[in-house]
């Protein structure tokens, strides 16, 4: 059965305790603390215990955030910038985000997917033209939009060289960013170049590789780890978060801090 925009904004909207509860802090002087919702895809989203151990990259964000700053987890497993936008799901982030929060947004996994026509863009067109649409977005309700590329998966050449896989969307990505003013994280290179210095062995520690999946997509706790402290170290150097707002770095984050609540039920 299909939901209305309606319909999946509603349930968007009304999932946002549950988004919020890792990083909830009430400043005693009464100001509301900002909020990072993020709009992305499986490599950033909330994993479930039947899910597990896969895990989104925006699941460990928050460990890296002081309390001041929430997470509003908004990234959906198999979503586009553009299917995203279709479903109502923008609207959702759109109705909720206030002045003075940010919108950070992750897209491609899904954009490349040429014989899906209800997720497919094209990098310099269609692709951009929905990226501005998170961007002006956020703009015209006082937030500041971010935009991140999309991080890269574990694919090696015969030499041995991590490979990139995600054609020309990071660069048009960059394009747009310089073109709009917006801050860029530039996650695709920054984790090729972690993913490299690793090694094609070593990166497989980091991935859903289990028993009876190898999975070179999708994270688990240690690479969700590292590929949130990529994002987290890029907003502090972009400066759009400040010292103030982020913590730990340089150390190292327990896989016991990842944990995966029960399936939501209808």
């Amino acid at each position: 059965m299909s939901l209305s925009r309606r319909q999946v904004a509603s349930a968007a909207v009304a999932s946002l305790p549950l988004a919020f509860a890792a990083t909830h802090t009430a400043h005693a002087d009464g100001r509301r603390p900002r909020t990072l919702y993020i709009a992305g895809d499986s490599t950033a989203a909330q994993k479930y215990s039947d899910a597990a151990p896969e895990t989104g990259w925006g699941m460990a964000l928050p460990f890296f955030l002081r309390g001041g700053l929430r997470v509003a987890n908004h990234a959906v497993n198999g979503r586009s910038s553009k299917s995203f936008v279709d479903e109502g799901r923008l609207d959702a982030v759109l109705g909720a985000i206030r002045p003075g929060d940010l919108l950070l947004v992750q897209f491609a996994h899904n954009d490349e997917k040429a014989e899906d026509p209800t997720r497919h863009t094209e990098p310099w067109t269609t692709y951009q033209d929905h990226l501005r649409l998170y961007v002006d977005g956020a703009r015209a309700r006082g937030a500041r939009p971010v935009l991140a590329t999309p991080v890269e998966r574990r694919r090696f050449d015969a030499q041995g060289d991590a490979v990139p896989s995600h054609g020309e969307y990071p660069a048009a990505m960059r394009a747009l960013a310089r073109r709009e003013g917006v801050a860029l994280l530039d996650v695709q290179a920054l984790s090729l170049a972690l993913w490299q210095r690793l090694g094609a062995e070593a990166t497989k520690a980091y991935f859903n590789w289990t028993a009876t999946e190898q999975d070179n997509t999708h994270f688990n706790p240690p690479g969700a780890i590292a590929v949130a402290r990529i994002v987290a170290r890029e907003l502090l150097r972009g400066r759009v978060l400040a010292h103030r707002d982020v913590r730990r770095l340089g150390e190292e984050i327990p896989e016991s801090w990842i944990s995966w609540p029960a399936p939501a039920t209808a």
